[in-house]
């Protein structure tokens, strides 16, 4: 029966009814030319999208200066507005709650795709991010050396947060996740391996938590507590973002994030690696989930057993799933029927083709 599986039970995330436990995790998929949502996000979206499901956008990009990939999506200007306009529409027809997932890149760039083409992208810090490998440990690209935000430049990114945060609901979105994990901008703030500050954003957790804090609390002044979520990733090392004591962090976190009574906290695994599925680990976002107020959502490497585990047992309110979702459109009901899964194509992830490895995984039957 339904009600048996514990990933297919009803949950309410504050103002919003959700029909199941399962979300579709932010996917980088660079299929938005220059920056542009296209048509064929349209069917992508909907395609995962179920009647009172839960969706967050791939890593969309707050302003031409967070920029630093190839065909991410935007938020900063009308046309990136008007844009997603259509796409949220879809997925609101189909009864779906959605989410906009606001990006920053930091240090993590190529300088290419900077507006001002050989400008440095900046940080918390001006130490060069390590190159970036594949599965074999071979290079893939190398980053640019970043620039060091000054300390009185750092209120204009906050800010620049904040009107992203405002333009996602022009565009119809139901709320804002902000990306905080992973090694990106705020991560750049958030690490000790990274963050090298003497001001008053560097040093002590409660420095380097300053920053997130402050776009925390920029977004909720601008659209709502409700409506607003984070995602972190306290014991990633990704792109060199490691720290010396990350359950400290994660925990000074969330009890911060309380103040702001925000929606949601998006925690990733510590077992999560970057090319591999995951790996065990003897550590645990228990404390965290005890500590958070709101909605905690895991994600990391689950599969339908230990996500039905984690809602089970308490570890968790909701289960986000990245590649079992990405090639599986249907997700929920494979989980239902116990149906076989359809595998993920990982040379298809970031190619730029509009249908192969994008919409084009088969449901277990055709969809009108």
């Amino acid at each position: 029966m339904k009600d048996q599986i514990p990933l297919v039970t009803p949950y309410k995330m504050g103002n919003f009814q959700l029909a199941h436990r399962i979300v579709l995790a932010p996917l980088t998929r660079f299929r938005s030319y220059n920056s542009i949502p296209q048509s064929h996000s349209i069917l992508y979206y909907s395609q995962r999208t179920t009647e009172g499901g839960f969706l967050i956008t791939e890593g969309t990009l707050i302003s031409p200066s967070a920029q630093g990939c190839k065909n991410a999506p935007g938020i900063w200007s009308k046309e990136h507005i008007d844009a997603w306009k259509p796409i949220v529409d879809a997925v609101h027809a189909k009864g779906g709650i959605f989410f906009c997932q606001l990006w920053h890149l930091g240090r993590v760039s190529d300088q290419s795709f900077e507006p001002n083409v050989g400008v440095p992208p900046v940080s918390s810090t001006d130490k060069q991010c390590s190159p970036f490998l594949d599965s074999n440990g071979q290079v893939l690209f190398e980053f640019p050396h970043p620039r060091r935000l000054n300390t009185n430049e750092i209120s204009g990114i906050v800010n620049d947060y904040r009107i992203a945060a405002r333009n996602a609901m022009e565009a119809g979105f139901d709320g804002v996740e902000i990306h905080g994990a992973h090694g990106y901008l705020i991560d750049q703030f958030l690490k000790d391996e990274i963050n090298d500050r003497t001001d008053e954003y560097g040093g002590s957790i409660e420095n380097r938590c300053r920053f997130a804090l402050e776009v925390v609390e920029s977004v909720v002044n601008e659209i709502g507590a409700n409506r607003v979520g984070i995602r972190l990733s306290p014991f990633a090392n990704y792109m060199g973002s490691g720290d010396s004591n990350p359950e400290a962090l994660g925990l000074y976190m969330v009890k911060s994030l309380n103040k702001y009574e925000i929606l949601y906290c998006h925690m990733v695994e510590p077992r999560m690696k970057l090319m591999e599925e995951r790996s065990e680990c003897a550590v645990s976002l228990a404390p965290m989930r005890q500590a958070f107020n709101g909605t905690f959502i895991v994600a990391g490497g689950y599969e339908k057993e230990d996500g039905n585990d984690a809602i089970a047992q308490n570890h968790a309110d909701l289960v986000a799933y990245g590649r079992l979702f990405l090639a599986n459109p249907d997700l929920r009901k494979r989980f239902e029927l116990d149906a076989p899964l359809n595998k993920h194509k990982r040379e298809t992830f970031y190619t730029q083709d509009p249908i192969v490895g994008y919409t084009d995984y088969p449901f277990l039957e055709p969809t009108v």
